[in-house]
């Protein structure tokens, strides 16, 4: 408590599932599916990455409710993985997630609300040049998603019901686009398209852009779908944004499970929906080849004609925006709790005088627009996805854990389908990350070594006299 300020419990369950789901979809569902089909070659397939994926998300979700239900505080995964295993854990994560995971998906998902601004008001294309400064060149759309973080992060600034408004509404309006799109998209589906799509619909194998088709043994046709995998992932992730905000949910113990899972569940409909969608208004080709991955673009082309590039950079805007909102206002909350277990800087475990953690707030909104001007996060988030899964893998397996070592605390929720559901994500998980070790050895690494390098921090800043539990009570 600071300055007589607590965290406020205001949201209720419809805030915390628009969270999840307005966390969640942001531009991926537009574009990875071009990659996607580049590395599984067919309809089928396509909806099997998506299915997988949504399957693995949902377990996560569902079972990430028992850790909720049991640590209903800000800072969710950091405190589920500090009680399971160390500070240390724990800390990784934080540090992983302060440095990459959180503000370079923040600058990402901040540049691509410019770059679909573009679309209608050219003058802020990535093309362009707006400064330059001799060892560095900074575009228009570079300077218009800074400056939408930091409206956001201002926003949030003012309190967990100024952040709320913004997301509710935008979330609303988005799942409700994203609808019309599917609807007007089936209406519009071409017979002849969906024949060619779906009459071999299970051949797996490499589509390239210009048409050519490589086919996969069946070792590396695993790699192929653990490769086309990393989009879908990504486009799922931040599913668990809403844990690091336990401490401003009613009846947390209650709701977060519930947005968990209500929020996964839609959005993993939307996304199935919208691919079935676009199988059946583009060809695999269309799919695979369209310019810039902008799958989205194209088939809303097909859908509404010359008008589709407008409607389908309005639904991207208003979907960016609205997920920037929701990763700016959570993700300030981690890092509030590192800092009260003196991981951080003392100043960011303070509330201001509207009872958020305003300077957590500004120093992400700093890192965000550094990764911004970098334009160096894109290939980054693709690298991390490795490094999101093994700490959800660790996080799951942290109920078994915590269900050893205290084995008398409350639990309202227990992780639905236990101890199946999370057994097959734990295995499905682990494959993933060591068909990636084999297969895509770029995308493992850098984001690995990230994460190792919170180890000296660690223990720098003086780690080691850290390990005092987090006590079951609700809020803080």
């Amino acid at each position: 408590m600071e300055n007589g300020n607590s965290f406020k419990p205001s949201l209720r369950l419809i805030d915390a599932t628009m969270l999840v789901a307005g966390s969640m979809i942001g531009s991926g569902i537009f574009i990875v599916s071009a990659d996607i089909t580049r590395n599984v070659g067919s309809a089928g397939w396509l909806l099997f990455v998506w299915l997988i994926t949504g399957f693995m998300t949902l377990t996560a979700a569902l079972s990430y409710g028992e850790l909720s239900a049991m640590f209903p505080k800000a800072g969710g995964q950091y405190i589920y993985l500090k009680q399971a295993y160390s500070p240390l854990v724990g800390f990784l994560y934080g540090w992983s997630f302060f440095t990459v995971i959180q503000t370079a998906t923040i600058a990402a998902v901040g540049v691509a609300f410019a770059k679909f601004t573009a679309y209608l008001l050219p003058q802020f294309s990535e093309d362009l040049v707006a400064i330059n400064l001799g060892f560095i060149t900074i575009s228009p759309a570079q300077l218009l998603s800074i400056l939408v973080i930091v409206l956001l992060t201002y926003i949030n600034t003012r309190g967990v019901n100024s952040g709320k408004i913004v997301q509710t509404i935008f979330t609303m309006a988005k799942l409700l686009s994203l609808l019309g799109l599917i609807v007007f998209g089936l209406f519009a589906v071409k017979s002849s398209v969906w024949t060619e799509n779906w009459h071999d619909a299970w051949s797996l194998h490499n589509l390239r852009p210009d048409g050519t088709i490589t086919s996969y043994t069946t070792i590396a046709a695993l790699g192929a779908i653990a490769s086309a995998m990393v989009g879908s992932i990504f486009s799922s992730d931040s599913w668990n944004n809403v844990t690091f905000i336990a401490g401003e949910i009613k009846n947390p113990k209650r709701n977060i499970g519930l947005s968990l899972a209500l929020g996964t569940l839609i959005v993993t409909l939307i996304y199935i929906s919208t691919n079935v969608m676009y199988t059946g208004v583009l060809s695999l080709h269309n799919i695979a080849a369209a310019d810039k991955d902008r799958v989205g673009v194209a088939a809303s082309q097909q859908i509404f004609g010359t008008s589709g590039t407008v409607i389908i950079a309005l639904l991207i805007m208003i979907s960016t925006f609205g997920c920037n909102n929701g990763l700016i206002m959570s993700g300030a909350r981690v890092y509030y709790s590192m800092a009260k277990d003196g991981l951080f800087f003392k100043k960011v475990g303070s509330l201001n005088k509207n009872s958020v953690p305003g300077f957590g707030l500004w120093l992400q909104c700093v890192f965000a627009c550094l990764w911004s001007l970098s334009g160096k996060y894109g290939n980054l988030l693709d690298m991390i996805s490795f490094v999101v899964v093994v700490f959800y893998v660790l996080t799951i397996i942290g109920i078994f854990i915590l269900r050893k070592k205290m084995p008398d605390a409350e639990r309202p929720y227990k992780a639905f389908g236990y101890p199946v559901l999370p057994v097959i994500y734990i295995i499905m998980g682990l494959a993933f990350c060591l068909l990636l070790i084999k297969y895509k050895p770029a995308y493992t690494w850098p984001g690995l070594l990230i994460t190792l390098s919170g180890i000296p921090v660690y223990y720098l800043i003086g780690g080691r006299k850290q390990g005092k539990p987090v006590e079951l009570v609700e809020g803080l």
